[in-house]
């Protein structure tokens, strides 16, 4: 495998609205854990980049919805395909932008990242509608029960910094992949490659609108992404206490969520041993 150059440059992130790439005028710094130096500057976006993008998102739905799953699963196995061509650049960027090794990054993240869309673009295909016929019992006569599955429409996801780009695909990929659009707010910490991601996205010919990517802080464009009125349902991974507010600030809509939290909370120093280490984690020998 051919090593991909380490970037020096600052990296300037936009958000990605409509198919397109949308400046932001004010930006934090996102910094290396390695380091500590900045890697990369984030849009500090707000309610406005969120109203836009659900605004986009929605207006793409019904292309998207109604074309052919066939159609959308050859995306999605272009998506998978892009994405293990750009495996070293995205994983060096994985690295930077979230402090793991980079072994880490090439062995398990973006692996996964691609298999994420070629399990959906193949696995969608084989779930088809169900029924079956109740047959007539005495003076009740028979009758048909059926499922039909169609898309919601919009879907929030909001993703954390530990696994960026690998749990960011796995929330893209199912709603794509069934025929829904998405507003996706990546952790603040960890934007580099949801953003390299756009690129890709574009690439493979996603319709403008699909998939639309907001960078900024959870209180401003986190809680807009939650509350919007179009946006049906939620998909969060995080800690529980965001987890808990984006139930409360959902239920006033009866929005459908998946919520993956975790109450875990570990302080680490640098010259803690391995012993410690595992003794914080509460992992036994």
């Amino acid at each position: 495998m051919s090593r991909y150059q380490v970037p020096t440059e600052i990296l300037t992130i936009e958000n990605f609205i409509n198919g397109e790439f949308v400046p932001c005028e004010n930006h934090f710094f996102s910094i290396n854990p390695a380091t500590g130096e900045p890697c990369a500057r984030v849009p500090d976006s707000d309610a406005s980049v969120i109203e836009a993008a659900v605004i986009a998102a929605k207006s793409s739905f019904y292309r998207w919805a109604t074309t052919p799953l066939a159609e959308r699963c050859k995306i999605l196995l272009k998506i998978a395909d892009l994405i293990e061509a750009n495996a070293e650049e995205l994983a060096t960027y994985e690295s930077m932008d979230n402090g793991k090794p980079i072994w880490l990054s090439r062995e398990m993240d973006i692996p996964r990242a691609i298999h994420n869309f070629r399990h959906f673009a193949n696995t969608v295909q084989s779930d088809v509608d169900m029924a079956s016929i109740v047959p007539e019992c005495g003076q009740q006569p028979g009758f048909l029960n059926y499922v039909v599955h169609e898309p919601i429409g919009v879907v929030g996801v909001i993703t954390p910094w530990n696994l960026p780009l690998y749990l960011l695909t796995f929330k893209l990929a199912p709603a794509l992949a069934y025929g829904n659009v998405v507003v996706a707010k990546p952790s603040e910490l960890t934007s580099m490659t949801a953003y390299k991601l756009c690129h890709i996205l574009n690439e493979a010919g996603v319709p403008p609108g699909v998939v639309n990517m907001v960078f900024g802080y959870g209180q401003k464009v986190g809680e807009a992404l939650v509350d919007h009125k179009y946006v049906p349902l939620i998909s969060f991974t995080g800690g529980t206490k965001t987890g808990t507010q984006i139930a409360e600030r959902s239920a006033r809509y009866v929005k459908k969520l998946s919520l993956e939290v975790s109450q875990q909370r570990i302080r680490l120093q640098r010259s803690a041993t391995t012993f410690e280490v595992l003794r914080q984690l509460d992992i036994s020998f």
